[in-house]
């Protein structure tokens, strides 16, 4: 019997992660069963959980389909040279989750998922964890400003990491349940916020000419 290819496997993976989407766009995460997805599918439950061994497993797939864009935007700004300030920065993430929160887009199944997240050990697991490596990024930004000059030599970048950590899953909800945020609104929020970050960096340029 020949061998099935790893691009057929895929090709059933997406599939079945295309018919869970849809399931979870219509009913939710909550009230979406196994049989829905296989319906959905149009496959058996034996084929559906060749590859994924439960509904969790599905979510946590999708899951992670979601926010790799989103983690792989944000390790390129942070990592780039020059460094973006922050309002860019903001604007590159907001633009990044309008475009992955199109209908049936991957972003919408992350709210979804902290909500289930605190019911749901497993979900819970996969959540904290990705959350803190969204953290970790924010944190080398925040490191990253103060050596540039934006932000005092004595900030505390923790601090800073966990505020601007905040701003992304607000964009989100606002985006998708209020649907009256743009990516420009976003940055220039920060720009009122952070008014005096550039003047900073200029600041400690000229005292160390002199």
């Amino acid at each position: 019997m020949p061998r099935v290819s790893e691009e057929h496997l895929e090709r059933r993976r997406q599939q079945i992660r295309v018919a869970a989407q849809s399931c979870f766009a219509r009913k939710g995460l909550h009230a979406t069963t196994m049989q829905d997805v296989f319906a959905e599918s149009g496959l058996s439950a034996g084929a559906v959980y060749r590859y994924f061994k439960s509904k969790d497993d599905i979510i946590e797939d999708l899951a992670t389909e979601a926010t790799v864009d989103l983690r792989a935007a944000l390790s390129e700004a942070v990592y780039s040279d020059p460094l973006p300030t922050p309002p860019d920065l903001v604007r590159i993430m907001c633009e990044t989750i309008v475009r992955l929160s199109a209908p049936g887009g991957p972003v919408r199944i992350i709210p979804q998922a902290w909500s289930l997240a605190l019911t749901d050990a497993n979900i819970a697991d996969y959540v904290r964890t990705t959350i803190l490596g969204v953290r970790r990024l924010w944190f080398d930004y925040a490191e990253r400003m103060r050596d540039v000059g934006w932000l005092p030599p004595d900030a505390d970048t923790d601090a800073v990491a966990k505020i601007f950590l905040g701003l992304l899953p607000g964009f989100i909800l606002q985006h998708l349940i209020l649907g009256d945020v743009d990516p420009e609104t976003f940055a220039r929020g920060i720009t009122e916020i952070l008014p005096d970050y550039r003047r900073a960096a200029a600041v400690a340029a000229e005292t160390a000419r002199a």
